[in-house]
């Protein structure tokens, strides 16, 4: 079951590309967070995502609201991924229990064993205030999330 707008969102603790611990729960309640889950690193339509995320980042991560992005790769090949496309945001690794946070967001494809590309914005008071989950193959439209971010 997919979490809806107005749910509590689910806290968890992962590994970034430079091997850190991010919590959800450590930017309550200063920031809000757009969580976007995706597929796999190293991809054509992922990549394409996360470079207009990198573009335009000033508008999703700033004083109000932190960008976090979640897959089932490692922290390792976030790492590589992270260095050679020059990504600043976190890109956090679901690997293991594999696809545990994609489950509790219900976003998993568990045919597949990643992410189908659920975006989530959660407020300060760790509750969903913007939800959608598109198909692996589908980009995201992005301004839709500066929507959710701008009617905080």
């Amino acid at each position: 079951m997919t979490v809806d707008v107005g749910d509590p969102a689910p806290d968890f603790l992962l590994r970034d590309q430079n091997n850190r611990e991010v919590s959800l729960a450590a930017f309550r309640p200063q920031k809000a967070v757009l969580l976007v889950f995706y597929p796999l690193a190293f991809t054509g339509t992922c990549q394409g995502e996360l470079s207009a995320l990198q573009q335009m980042l000033p508008a999703f991560q700033n004083d109000h609201v932190a960008t976090l992005t979640v897959s089932v790769d490692s922290p390792y090949a976030h790492k590589i991924w992270a260095d050679r496309e020059g990504y600043t945001f976190p890109l956090l690794s679901d690997f293991w229990p594999h696809g545990a946070v994609a489950a509790a967001y219900g976003v998993l494809n568990e045919a597949k064993g990643y992410a189908n590309r659920g975006t989530f914005l959660i407020d300060t008071a760790g509750v969903v205030r913007f939800a959608e989950m598109a198909p692996p193959s589908r980009a995201r439209d992005q301004s839709a999330w500066l929507a959710a971010i701008g009617s905080l």
